[in-house]
């Protein structure tokens, strides 16, 4: 059983990640650790787990971090960008790390996340974590930087197309998030009462450049808050190359996903659309499509709960890849042996 050190385990992705790890075969949850002075400090971890939430003062990570083989951290991006040094200098365990602090170039930061990097360095060695894209890197690297939410739903729908060099144009990225995504701490503008389906960010989100950068092609990305409470879907329109059939694209997403644990396929969106319901509360991803041959457009729609397949349950998944645990996810938060 490897030692597994949660750090930010009272927000909601934190949650999601003790019960991940505490049903896990091969992961103890060795500690929890909350901000440091946060008033969650003491409360109970969740789904009747054994033990309480740490206060995170950094004495007390850093000497968790000494015996631990796992570190998962769901904390802000600036605080695991100043955090992931100082554990590495002292544990040689996996890090994934679950905030925006290593997905990007370092000379991104500034604009997009509001801070120059503090370890610049290490942007190099942190590895992409989008499982079934990136699974050999995942492998060989101890650090390991979990997608974000809306590129997760974006690039599982786009990666097959961009593999197959059929984007001719530029794709358009319409995606609406369950307010969950805004994360725990109360905000006027994501109480139910005051949430009404609406864009934000337009033309200027964080999640634009990283899914631009990890696709390695331009794109427009525009999200949306839905009064609801967890969930994505994403609706992508992309320009393909002349010629291209609707055989080819079945073709296509079946080769990409058809043995894929995670990646559920509905086919084609004039019989079965991928919804938002067939995913909360699960670790999959659901993708369909439907392509309009006479203007060469194809549309794309995706699907996956923001708090587990958008963060929590893929970040256990490189986990798995990364140690060589042959387990498939399970609806809620179980584990099947492959």
């Amino acid at each position: 059983m490897l030692n597994t050190l949660i750090i930010g385990g009272a927000g909601y992705t934190g949650q999601e990640l003790c019960k991940l790890v505490a049903s896990h075969p091969q992961l103890k949850l060795a500690h929890v650790f909350a901000s440091a002075g946060s008033k969650n400090a003491g409360e109970p971890l969740p789904l009747g787990i054994a033990g309480t939430i740490e206060d995170g003062s950094p004495a007390a990570i850093i000497a968790a971090a000494r015996d631990a083989q796992v570190i998962l951290l769901a904390t802000p991006h600036e605080a695991s960008a100043e955090l992931v040094p100082e554990l590495i200098k002292h544990s040689d365990a996996l890090i994934v790390d679950l905030s925006g602090g290593f997905r990007l170039a370092a000379d991104a930061y500034p604009q997009w996340y509001g801070f120059e990097h503090p370890a610049a360095e290490l942007l190099n060695r942190a590895v992409y974590g989008l499982v079934g894209w990136n699974d050999e890197a995942i492998k060989a690297s101890k650090l390991i930087a979990a997608p974000g939410c809306y590129p997760t739903a974006s690039l599982l729908a786009l990666k097959p197309l961009m593999k197959a060099g059929l984007i001719k144009g530029l794709p358009i990225i319409n995606a609406v998030s369950g307010v969950s995504g805004a994360g725990k701490a109360n905000k006027p503008h994501t109480q139910f009462c005051e949430v009404s389906l609406s864009p934000y960010g337009v033309l200027g989100h964080r999640h634009q450049p990283e899914i631009a950068q990890h696709l390695g092609h331009d794109l427009v990305f525009t999200p949306h808050l839905g009064a609801f409470d967890r969930g994505i879907l994403a609706t992508i329109t992309v320009p393909v190359q002349s010629g291209t059939v609707q055989a080819d694209i079945d073709a296509l997403y079946l080769d990409c996903y058809g043995e894929h644990p995670s990646v559920m396929l509905s086919g084609d969106l004039r019989v079965k659309a991928p919804a938002i319901k067939n995913v909360a509360h699960t670790p999959y991803a659901q993708i369909g499509w439907a392509l309009d041959e006479t203007r060469d457009l194809l549309v794309l729609a995706s699907a996956i709960d923001n708090l587990l397949k958008g963060a929590a349950s893929q970040a256990v998944e490189c986990i798995n890849i990364h140690f060589g645990f042959r387990l498939k996810p399970l609806p809620g938060y179980g584990w099947e042996a492959l």
